[in-house]
């Protein structure tokens, strides 16, 4: 009976995002691991459903000579998220889409990220709130990384993005959550899921993400980069289902002074 509730609460509980629903909250980057074989493995430890895939940098069928990243992450079993990582023009990442519904059979749902500097990796918010407008005008679902900004955030919703991806800290830095509060207003305003993407360095960073009413979290160089990256993706699946049982379990309010576990009311004397 037990497995059946927790079962039953699970399905409760999905992430839906465009439509569409999916039991894990966790997704995962295809870059920067030695091999395909271990993306394979990395990607099926961490339990994801949905996987990005940056079309400037990643065969997925454009070039038929090289090893081919849907042979071992079959579009049948993941949802393939193609995303526009390497482009610093609005023109250059609506490009991008276009070519990955071409490769992709039509594919509609894309992840649009808009660089700012090569250095920080931060996004040129000016140029991602252009391409968003484009993208969502020619029927694109777009999930876009943009900052921490909240006002940001609201206007990316109103131009139609299906999901709200605010950075935790610079890509690939792991530095974890700077912002809380940033984070939090996000949150508790948008209308359409938010996903922290970047910045998270280990599965504490993935609990707190979710802890703070996120709806998942993305994540690439902290699994690929990892000395053990499937040992790695495990931890963080556990770390993103814990944080949001706690989330939905309420936790208790911050006190000053202690608060005995046990009431010492009605005790004997």
């Amino acid at each position: 009976m037990n497995a059946q509730l927790q079962s039953l609460s699970a399905a409760n509980d999905a992430l839906v995002i465009a439509g569409r629903a999916y039991h894990s909250r966790l997704l995962t980057g295809t870059g920067k691991y030695k091999d395909l074989e271990e993306t394979r493995r990395a990607t099926e430890a961490a339990g994801a459903q949905i996987v990005t895939v940056a079309i400037r940098r990643t065969n997925i069928g454009q070039n038929r000579d090289e090893p081919n990243l849907l042979d071992v992450l079959p579009p049948e079993k993941y949802t393939i998220l193609p995303n526009t990582a390497g482009c610093y023009t609005a023109e250059d990442a609506v490009r991008t889409c276009r070519l990955a519904r071409e490769l992709l059979d039509g594919h509609s749902l894309v992840k649009l990220e808009v660089l700012g500097d090569k250095k920080t990796l931060y996004p040129d918010v000016v140029q991602t709130l252009k391409a968003a407008q484009t993208l969502v005008a020619e029927k694109f679902e777009v999930m876009v990384y943009t900052s921490d900004d909240p006002i940001l955030a609201r206007q990316l919703e109103q131009i139609g993005c299906v999901a709200i991806m605010p950075l935790a800290a610079p890509i690939g830095s792991g530095l974890g959550i700077q912002n809380r509060w940033n984070i939090l207003e996000i949150v508790e305003n948008a209308n359409v899921p938010v996903l922290v993407d970047a910045g998270v360095g280990t599965a504490s960073d993935a609990a707190i993400a979710m802890e703070l009413g996120c709806d998942g979290v993305l994540m690439n160089t902290a699994i690929a980069g990892a000395k053990d990256p499937v040992l790695m993706a495990k931890a963080m699946r556990k770390a993103v289902e814990a944080g949001r049982d706690a989330f939905r379990a309420g936790r208790i309010p911050r006190k000053r002074y202690a608060s005995a576990s046990s009431p010492l009311d009605g005790t004997i004397a």
